[in-house]
């Protein structure tokens, strides 16, 4: 299995800043394909926020583009999420998601959830 690990929510105010980290790990060898962040608001589904290939590519939801930016350290298996002019309606918990393999001798792909990290923007 592979384990996914938020980290970097808090309670800020409306137009401050908070740096979301995610960390992947396994005891198996594996690779990974693309790394997101969704949120979900009390009472809202799901939503993706923004996602990133191994390649480096990323993409926003309309919502945050030009304030949210995601980055990722293939080194370290992790992804941040760097969000910035916090609004009151970006109170969520934010979770990361992280797909890819498992390598041993075949390939077995994986699609696993952190546990989520609370946001909250005062306004």
């Amino acid at each position: 299995q592979v384990q996914v690990v938020e980290s970097g929510g808090g309670l800020v105010q409306a137009g401050g800043s908070l740096r979301l980290s995610c960390a992947a790990s396994s005891g198996s060898i594996f690779s990974i394909n693309a790394m997101a962040w969704y949120r979900q608001a009390p009472g809202e589904q799901r939503e993706l926020v923004a996602t990133i290939t191994s390649g480096g590519s990323p993409n926003y939801t309309d919502d945050v583009k030009g304030r949210f930016t995601i980055s990722s350290d293939s080194a370290k298996n992790t992804v941040y999420l760097q969000m910035n002019s916090l609004k009151p309606e970006d109170t969520a918990v934010y979770y990361c998601n992280v797909k890819g393999s498992r390598i041993n001798v075949l390939r077995f792909p994986f699609d696993s959830w952190g546990r989520g990290t609370q946001v909250t923007v005062s306004s």
